[in-house]
């Protein structure tokens, strides 16, 4: 018998033209996907840029930490009287009322500690006052009064005190400091030391302050 020849079935034939068209869709997919990622890429850097200009423009702007500012309004003298231009004898209780103003430029509150007033005449320390801690709110003045007993021995024992009473006018000078922290938002917090030394010349007759001179200082 005469064997058959196996026949071998053909092999499919190759779609060239079918995989030319697969591979230019994977391209173009590609392609497209990273010009998305590129997009993408620019805006996030174009955000964080953006971000960090408004957040630089805001701290040298509206989160800048500015100076408060104090300042010495008026005083009062309490329990002081004369009788032809001198002391009445014996003096035993003299005190001054001193109106004071902390000023807040910033966009957030100020809370201070207690308020240390020293008063001086002709150098000489004749009182130490205390005020009490408090808050002066966002862009707002807050005004408080100290009330400070004079060391009537020291006053009394100054030679020039009758010759000054005699003019009407006693020359004074004041020291106050005033210690606090701005906060803002809970994140910024600034600890801010306000000093301001005055000198003045106290008119005991409408008890006006003249010639006041107040140098100011602050530490933060």
């Amino acid at each position: 018998m005469v064997e058959k020849e196996q026949v071998r079935p053909l092999a499919p034939a190759i779609d060239r033209h079918h995989t030319a068209r697969d591979d230019e869709d994977t391209v173009y997919k590609k392609t497209t996907r990273t010009r998305k990622y590129v997009t993408w890429l620019i805006c996030i850097l174009a955000s964080i840029i953006l971000l960090a200009v408004v957040v630089v423009i805001l701290i040298f702007t509206i989160f800048k930490i500015k100076e408060p500012e104090i300042k010495m309004n008026g005083v009062i003298v309490n329990n002081l009287h004369f009788i032809n231009g001198t002391i009445p004898e014996p003096v035993t209780n003299i005190s001054l009322t001193i109106d004071i103003s902390v000023k807040n430029p910033n966009f957030a509150s100020f809370t201070y500690k207690n308020t240390t007033t020293n008063l001086y005449y002709r150098g000489m320390v004749i009182g130490v006052a205390r005020g009490l801690p408090g808050q002066s709110k966002a862009r707002r003045t807050t005004r408080m009064n100290i009330t400070m007993d004079i060391m009537v021995d020291r006053l009394l024992e100054n030679p020039n005190l009758q010759s000054d009473i005699g003019t009407g006018l006693l020359n004074m000078s004041n020291y106050t400091i005033v210690g606090g922290r701005v906060k803002l938002l809970t994140i910024i917090k600034k600890h801010v030391i306000v000093s301001m030394n005055c000198t003045m010349r106290v008119n005991i007759i409408n008890r006006a302050i003249e010639d006041q001179n107040c140098k100011k200082k602050v530490k933060i």
